[in-house]
């Protein structure tokens, strides 16, 4: 498999396959929200957006970055969500990397986004549908997040086959930037538990999804095959 890693600017054009990385917090968070039992998230693309969808929605559980904002009943932040009951709810995201990645690839034919909660399931989806080319959005610090690009690394490898020792990845993630701001208490909305729950490789088992649904991106949960089931690339 070619595998390309990019930032959001630097994205010429739509991909056919893409995964939207996003390890702090992003993702991770999405997949708690499935893993609470959330049926689906609406990525939304600006907080205007995602308060206009709540608006319309009132039963909708909207989340963003940064502190507690009105209108926004939760924030992005997966220590604090694994508490919410999320059974049937749609959930409404707003981020300053992840949601965005996704929408700049919205057009792909196969949109994935993930974090190393879902890795192993989103490399075993990819091998499934034995992808030639995927491009490898790096959310974080304009392509250059050392948590994002790890994690991408680890996928592209996971899916070219054979065993891949996730250790190295993910001590580069836990040395990134973006940990040692949540861990200083740098980042707003925070909870003290948040680093380690975003370094816990396949806390899921499935993979998620990203694809157009009357007008908005809808991000699902997607069951991956059982590791050694998946199609050979």
């Amino acid at each position: 498999m070619e595998a390309r890693f990019l930032g959001i600017a630097e994205l010429a054009g739509t991909p056919p396959v893409a995964v939207v990385v996003d390890v702090m917090r992003a993702f991770t968070v999405a997949a708690w929200a499935f893993g609470r039992g959330a049926e689906k998230i609406v990525l939304a693309g600006s907080p205007a957006d995602a308060l206009a969808l709540k608006a319309r929605h009132p039963d909708w559980v909207a989340l963003k970055d940064g502190p507690p904002a009105p209108g926004f009943d939760t924030v992005n932040s997966p220590g604090l969500l694994r508490s919410l009951d999320l059974g049937g709810r749609t959930v409404v995201q707003k981020t300053t990397a992840g949601t965005v990645g996704a929408l700049a690839v919205k057009e792909a034919s196969l949109v994935l986004c993930a974090g190393f909660v879902v890795a192993g399931a989103t490399a075993r989806l990819l091998r499934q549908h034995g992808c030639d080319a995927v491009t490898f959005v790096v959310t974080g610090e304009e392509g250059r997040a050392e948590e994002d690009l790890a994690c991408a690394q680890y996928i592209a490898r996971s899916t070219s086959g054979g065993g891949t020792d996730a250790t190295p990845f993910l001590r580069r993630a836990a040395g990134s930037r973006a940990a040692a701001e949540l861990t200083g208490g740098v980042r707003q909305g925070a909870h003290p538990d948040d680093v380690a729950l975003c370094l816990e490789l396949d806390r899921f088992p499935f993979a998620m999804v990203a694809s157009l649904e009357d007008s908005l991106m809808v991000l699902r949960p997607c069951a991956a095959p059982a590791p050694g089931d998946e199609a050979s690339p």
